[in-house]
Parts: structure tokens; sequence; C-alpha cells
């Protein structure tokens, strides 16, 4: 995440469900890192992480046209995401 400047974009394309898991998981823990914590947790709103990411549209499969023309492409799903400014604290 450190090579990505603030307002670039992450694209990642996955052709296995388990490489989508991974980033999916990896794209939701950085645009909403409060899920992580416990609510029982005594923290300030200041206190709590900032995300990372902001996810950008839902994720993107091949049509059936593109599918036809290239069979392979049907597992595959595109995932976009954009760093957020970092906020000065």
């Amino acid at each position: 995440m450190t090579l990505l400047k603030e307002g670039g974009r992450l694209v990642v394309i996955s052709f296995h469900s388990l490489e989508d898991r991974i980033v999916k998981r990896f794209m939701r823990d950085a645009a909403a890192p409060d899920h992580l914590l416990s609510t029982k947790l005594p923290l300030r709103a200041v206190d709590l992480p900032q995300p990372e990411l902001r996810l950008v549209g839902k994720p993107v499969k091949a049509s059936e046209k593109e599918v036809s023309a290239n069979p392979r492409a049907r597992s595959a799903v595109m995932r976009v995401a954009e760093k957020l400014a970092r906020k000065a604290a």
C-alpha cells in the first residue's frame, strides 16, 4: 500500500475463488478496519483506525459475449479500490 499514491487505484483480477476470497478480504479490511474491533472496547472515534481504501463499484465479471469469445474469462473477477488521503492527526 505504500507504493500506491493517494487517489491511485488498485485493480485486481482473480481467476480462482480462493484468490478472490483473499483479494475481497484484503480490500474489505482496508476499507473498513473498524469491523475487526470489538464493540466492547472503550475507544473514542479519533482512536479508531481510519480506512485506507474506498471500494469502487461492485466486482465485475465477464459478460456472456466475452465468455463465448474467451471461455477462460468465465471465472475472472475484477475488483477495484481507490487509496484515500490520510487525515492529519
